[in-house]
């Protein structure tokens, strides 16, 4: 079965968020990739945010993440509404297409279903309702 996590957007300050959030709920960052330490992550992006947070991963409680990234300034930058999205992370690459399918439907695919440069196979979508969804699987982690 898939597990469900928040995923938060920001316009360049996703680290000064983390880091309040970790003060909060304690703990260790499971995961902090800048955009300059993923090859290829950097192409189109003004140099000044090439040292942005690509992702960060705060676990909280048993089995949650609070997940987050700095929108490039080439992208739509987030507001009210657009600055959180639920994060799938499916058991199966079947699973992940199954889910995205349905979700998809009535709605807008932002990324197709793809295996991405880190590894992962990965869409973002805005379903019927307005609600953003990245969907996942990452077999090295299954």
């Amino acid at each position: 079965m898939a597990l469900l996590n928040t995923y938060l957007n920001f316009n360049g300050n996703t680290e000064e968020a983390f880091s309040f959030y970790k003060s909060v709920f304690g703990g260790e960052f499971q995961l902090l990739s800048r955009f300059e330490d993923n090859p290829g992550a950097c192409e189109g992006l003004p140099e000044g945010e090439h040292k942005g947070i690509m992702h960060v991963a705060l676990p909280i409680g048993k089995h949650s993440l609070l997940m987050g990234t700095d929108v490039p300034s080439v992208m739509p930058q987030v507001i009210t509404g657009t600055n959180m999205s639920i994060s799938v992370d499916a058991d199966s690459r079947d699973e992940a297409d199954r889910l995205f399918a349905g979700l998809a439907e009535g709605g807008t695919i932002q990324m197709p279903l793809q295996t991405m440069f880190w590894g992962a196979y990965f869409g973002m979508l805005t379903d019927k309702f307005g609600i953003q969804w990245m969907m996942n699987f990452d077999d090295r982690q299954h």
